[in-house]
């Protein structure tokens, strides 16, 4: 980055591995538990591949995640800050983890042992790859020569429009988080309905609609973009656990539908794909309105 700050992201982020480093990002890996081991969940998933991870789950075995701490933060952010470099930081969404409410215990702290610095928590109302879209509107802002307070507005002011439609294959992983009934996730499952969710303002994961199919979902997210979508100059963001063939469809009736150029693909890692298991898609954009309220 050509600016005197460094930017750090939580792996929950679930960008590339060679994006995090063209933009020279500080990655904190999370933790997870698979079977009873845990585990790092850095980017390039040098501890546990992806592919492993959703095998292990289909294969019945349960994961969980732990939650990330004041020292962590403070681990990640002092090289940057002894090194005279200020600290701008993305979390993930403050209503489905406590990552940022940690985050804001470390700052305080940081800023007494470094009363010079400056360090900007951003909650970013956001999981998975819509974390990825603002950060690389904050990576291209500090490579433009923006400022740290700058950057940070620049990311900040697109989370009320930021688009994240969410389809979970296997209902179970839902159900143990709370989001659907036990009687739901069986006919669900049995039946091939699928549920549909979004973040809202709020940055919870809501449910939205149903829909019978994978076709049939890929039909409910274009009908959604149609209604709420910037396309020009929009790189449109596709996450998905173990799923690249459903990924790949998504980005065709895109591309058939909006002319859209610009994707980052990549694999949702296995914090959360923890909650969300195998098998699930999200799509993560710019809108050119508000997010859907539950």
């Amino acid at each position: 980055m050509s600016n005197n700050f460094a930017i750090v992201v939580d792996s929950t982020c679930d960008l590339p591995h060679e994006l995090a480093e063209k933009w020279e990002l500080t990655v904190i890996p999370m933790v997870f538990n698979l079977d009873g081991k845990e585990y790092l969940n850095y980017l390039d998933y040098r501890q546990l591949s992806v592919k492993d991870f959703y095998d292990t789950l289909r294969a019945g075995k349960t994961a969980s995640t732990a939650q990330v701490t004041v020292f962590n933060y403070m681990e990640a952010w002092k090289p940057h800050l002894e090194a005279g470099k200020d600290v701008l930081h993305f979390c993930l969404s403050s209503a489905l983890s406590k990552s940022y409410d940690q985050s804001v215990l470390a700052v305080r702290e940081a800023m007494e042992e470094y009363p010079d610095r400056k360090i900007i928590s951003i909650d970013t109302k956001s999981a998975s790859m819509g974390q990825a879209v603002l950060i690389k509107a904050a990576a291209e802002a500090s490579n433009a020569g923006k400022t740290l307070e700058e950057t940070a507005a620049a990311a900040e002011e697109m989370i009320p429009n930021l688009q994240h439609w969410v389809m979970a294959d296997d209902l179970n992983h839902l159900k143990r988080g709370g989001r659907v009934s036990g009687a739901s996730a069986f006919v669900g499952t049995m039946l091939n309905v699928k549920p549909i969710l979004a973040i809202t303002p709020e940055g919870k994961l809501a449910p939205m609609a149903k829909a019978r199919g994978r076709s049939k979902v890929i039909d409910y997210i274009i009908a959604r973009m149609k209604e709420n979508f910037a396309p020009k100059d929009n790189t449109v963001f596709i996450a998905h656990s173990d799923a690249p063939d459903y990924a790949e469809e998504m980005k065709a009736k895109i591309i058939e539908n909006f002319g859209t150029k610009d994707f980052v693909i990549n694999s949702i890692g296995p914090v959360i794909g923890a909650h969300t298991g195998p098998g699930t898609l999200a799509v993560l954009y710019l809108g050119n309105k508000g997010r859907p309220s539950a």
